[in-house]
């Protein structure tokens, strides 16, 4: 499998369950251990090991290897390793207190691959049909069934002194 298949597939795997903030680092220049570095997101730890989980399937269904998971147990951090790519699924928490983001700052930021995927899908689904608004209808003067109280009232003779 090719790194670019590779990490294509991994992105779109994230994206299936809803992975926030992926970050694409090439880190070839830093480390010859790995040449992608994947960052994603998820709200709970229920949605990082789906999340992780659903990578790691997606890769071996592509023809890929994982060679290893990490944290699942936890939950708030996980490690995907697959070769070339490594994958880090985080709570936002944990992201934020780790931020590996700066740790491999010399890294060069990719654009998702998913950006010309989103865009090739948006071409290739039919465009939504409009609907014509109903055509108005005359507004009937809505009549209230009780009448002004006042103007029913009369004054009595009787009440005058």
């Amino acid at each position: 499998m090719t790194l670019t298949k590779l990490v294509k597939t991994i992105v779109a795997a994230l994206e299936e369950i809803k992975a926030r903030d992926v970050e694409v680092l090439d880190v070839t220049k830093i480390t010859a251990l790995f040449d992608r570095m994947i960052i994603a997101s998820g709200d709970s730890t229920r949605q990082t090991k789906a999340i992780a989980n659903n990578v790691a399937e997606s890769v071996k269904a592509a023809g890929g290897t994982v060679y290893g998971m990490e944290g699942e147990q936890n939950g708030e951090w996980i490690l995907v390793d697959l070769g070339d790519v490594l994958v880090h699924v985080m709570q936002v928490a944990v992201r934020v207190h780790y931020n590996l983001e700066e740790l491999w700052a010399e890294g060069i930021k990719i654009n998702k691959a998913s950006a010309r995927l989103a865009r090739s899908k948006a071409t290739a689904e039919p465009p939504a049909v409009k609907r014509r608004a109903a055509p108005a209808k005359a507004k009937a003067k809505a009549v209230s069934p009780v009448k002004n109280k006042a103007a029913k009232t009369k004054p009595d003779s009787s009440d005058e002194v």
